[in-house]
């Protein structure tokens, strides 16, 4: 059973960083697609960043120029570097791979991130 762990989650003060980290585990298949998404309260999950296994990346508008994603095809693991952090960027943020040749899509159970201003 794929697994997703995320770690790196937690409280900063705005204009800080953060280091998100989502390591795949549980299968053989080759992992495709690994990216971020967010969701606050009453809102619908919304794409941070992608990046697929060759590396291409795509960010949303709201984050381009201060979050990078990159990603680790060894160690089945993709990162979110996040900074000059706002409060806005508060919310819960998940990890999505896709993996195998039909693309099963696979979510982590979240990790919180919130920005103080």
């Amino acid at each position: 059973q794929v697994q997703l762990v995320e770690s790196g989650g937690g409280l900063v003060q705005a204009g800080g960083s953060l280091r998100l980290s989502c390591a795949v585990s549980g299968t053989r298949l080759s992992i495709n697609g690994m990216g971020w998404y967010r969701q606050t309260l009453g809102n619908e999950r919304e794409l941070v960043a992608e990046i697929t296994r060759g590396g291409s990346t795509n960010y949303a508008d709201s984050v381009r120029g201060r979050f990078t994603l990159s990603r680790d095809n060894a160690k089945n693991t993709v990162y979110l570097q996040m900074n000059s952090l706002k409060p806005e960027d508060t919310s819960v943020y998940y990890c999505k791979v896709d993996y195998g040749p039909w693309g099963i899509n696979s979510w982590g159970r979240g990790t919180q991130v919130t920005v103080s201003s």
